[in-house]
């Protein structure tokens, strides 16, 4: 059973909101500042329609969108495989930010004068400067990492790609979660924590698809398909091992 709370269905991508966004309600400040907490996380679910949409552009669907304390998640019903592909779904979130940006910032200096509202609006541009900025460090499986895999993998392949940006990814999660822990932010500490895990799983499951398409399972004797180059040699005993061919 589904925990999140559905929010409704905007382009035909249901948006749902999970019960620990309201941990977000914690933070100093979040209560006294509740309009543009919620006008920040309105940019967010604009920042995962970015991706959506994008990928719907090579005809790749989104299950659902889904709201966190810290940020939003897009679940595409498939990730692409070609670098080019991945590389602009992983830039449209980021460039949605830096849009809006953008955009406020030409409202606040060719408008008039809007008095107590343009302190609100100079705080959610910067804001999306820094939420599109963020999303770009190279720390796999958030925007930049996915942008590193797509730049990387042109060389190496998908499977190497993929662990030398899971590896980086979470070499930055472990600094910046001790950072964070000395600096008593545990909202950051679990930011860390999502980005180290999330790419070690993404990474198995890349990896695991990998092996599937190298190796295809033919019932029961895809376990016994041997790797090019390879045999099967019974060793005695029951036991089967692998040998390279003469």
């Amino acid at each position: 059973m589904r925990m999140s709370w559905k929010l409704g269905r905007i382009a035909g991508i249901d948006v749902f909101l999970h019960p620990t966004f309201f941990l977000i309600l914690l933070l100093p400040g979040a209560i006294e500042n509740l309009p543009l907490v919620l006008s920040l996380f309105a940019c967010v679910l604009a920042h995962e329609y970015g991706h959506a949409l994008t990928a719907r552009k090579f005809g790749i669907g989104t299950v659902d969108i889904t709201l966190y304390p810290i940020g939003g998640v897009a679940r595409l019903s498939r990730m692409p495989r070609a670098p080019g592909a991945e590389l602009l779904i992983a830039l449209a979130g980021p460039a949605v930010n830096f849009v809006i940006a953008g955009w406020l910032f030409l409202l606040l200096g060719f408008g008039p004068s809007l008095g107590r509202l343009s302190g609100f609006l100079a705080d959610l541009a910067f804001m999306n400067l820094i939420l599109g900025c963020f999303n770009l460090i190279p720390a796999f499986p958030m925007d930049g990492g996915r942008v590193l895999r797509a730049l990387v993998s042109g060389w190496t392949g998908r499977a190497r790609a993929t662990s030398f940006a899971a590896g980086v990814g979470r070499t930055l999660a472990v600094g910046f979660g001790v950072y964070s822990l000395l600096s008593l932010n545990f909202i950051q500490v679990a930011l860390a924590m999502f980005v180290y895990f999330a790419a070690g799983a993404e990474e198995a499951g890349v990896l695991a698809d990998e092996r599937r398409r190298a190796y295809p399972n033919n019932g029961d004797r895809g376990v016994w398909t041997a790797p090019p180059g390879y045999r099967w040699v019974k060793a005695g005993k029951g036991v089967w091992q692998l040998t390279p061919n003469q």
